[in-house]
């Protein structure tokens, strides 16, 4: 506890998610400009990378090479490799090509829910059995990433029961975790805790992570806010690279940069080293060819020593 009384955690364990998240917006990227991406991002010490996403290649021209990725993910060792799936289908493409750990999305708004899936909400949520037992018997595991968690660019507002009972019917389908996800990066801080808290009495004993947007600019705010209510996974993605192809508006993930930065400076360990992490953003700046969206990236990282005289000022 410091001299605030701002309680937060001693670690959180940050996904990047780059990889995916980051890259399906853009112009498709060679295999090897990826993996000189996977290589500076795993030079980082990050534990969770979110590798690919197993969907239609019609649909996300950018991850048509999903099987060619995963068939590189050996040779790099202590990390925690998942990949994003859309259906039982993509579920079994992902497993055959040795990535057991998926992330499936269930949109809680029916309007993204048709949008981004061709399906609604409930027929979304009735495959999440079929899609566990894929990944169990594979020896992996299966989260549960509820999109439009907080709102939906077509539906409005998302009702908190409505996620509630997303989660709800997840976790009782074969859901190992969840995580939340403000796709049109609209929510604040107080909504932020509120659903957290609404989630957890929901679904006790489930780990539950966190997917924000600094679409309008409250991202890391919405972070610090989730961590102080005890969550300890958060994804971020390199630059702040990113967004749902899915969802009019939705742009800018987290930077992973600047979520390292503030939380480090806050005393709250997330295994990654800094000036790696910035070196991985200039890995992918080359990679999409254009200039990357996070403030940090562009500053510089910290340019401002620790001094004894200047600590408190």
């Amino acid at each position: 506890m410091n001299d605030f009384d701002l309680v937060l955690p001693a670690e959180v364990d940050i996904r990047e998610v780059g990889m995916r998240d980051g890259l399906q917006l853009e112009a498709p990227v060679p295999l090897g400009a990826k993996l000189e991406m996977l290589e500076a991002l795993v030079a980082t010490g990050v534990r969770r990378i979110e590798a690919t996403s197993f969907v239609s290649p019609k649909a996300v021209p950018a991850l048509a090479d999903a099987d060619q990725v995963a068939a590189e993910l050996s040779r790099w060792g202590d990390v925690h490799w998942s990949a994003l799936v859309a259906n039982p289908r993509g579920a079994s493409r992902a497993v055959d090509s040795g990535v057991s750990n998926l992330e499936y999305v269930v949109s809680a708004s029916d309007g993204h829910s048709r949008a981004n899936a061709g399906r609604s909400t409930a027929e979304a949520v009735g495959a999440v059995g079929e899609i566990a037992a894929l990944a169990h018997g594979a020896g992996g595991s299966l989260e549960v990433i509820i999109a439009t968690a907080w709102d939906c660019p077509f539906d409005g507002r998302t009702p908190i029961t409505r996620t509630v009972d997303v989660a709800r019917a997840a976790v009782t389908a074969g859901a190992d975790q969840l995580c939340l996800g403000d796709t049109i990066g609209t929510t604040t801080p107080l909504r932020v805790v509120q659903l957290l808290d609404a989630v957890r009495r929901a679904c006790p004993g489930i780990a539950v992570g966190v997917h924000f947007h600094d679409t309008r600019g409250t991202g890391q705010a919405n972070a610090l806010a989730a961590v102080q209510a005890g969550v300890t996974q958060l994804d971020s993605s390199v630059g702040g690279l990113g967004g749902c192809p899915f969802a009019p508006g939705a742009s800018g993930n987290i930077a992973t940069e600047e979520l390292v930065y503030m939380l480090e400076e806050s005393g709250v360990r997330t295994g990654l080293d800094l000036d790696a992490v910035l070196a991985a953003a200039k890995v992918t700046e080359q990679a999409v060819g254009h200039e990357l969206p996070s403030s940090l990236y562009r500053a510089g990282g910290r340019s401002v020593p620790r001094t004894a005289a200047g600590a408190d000022r």
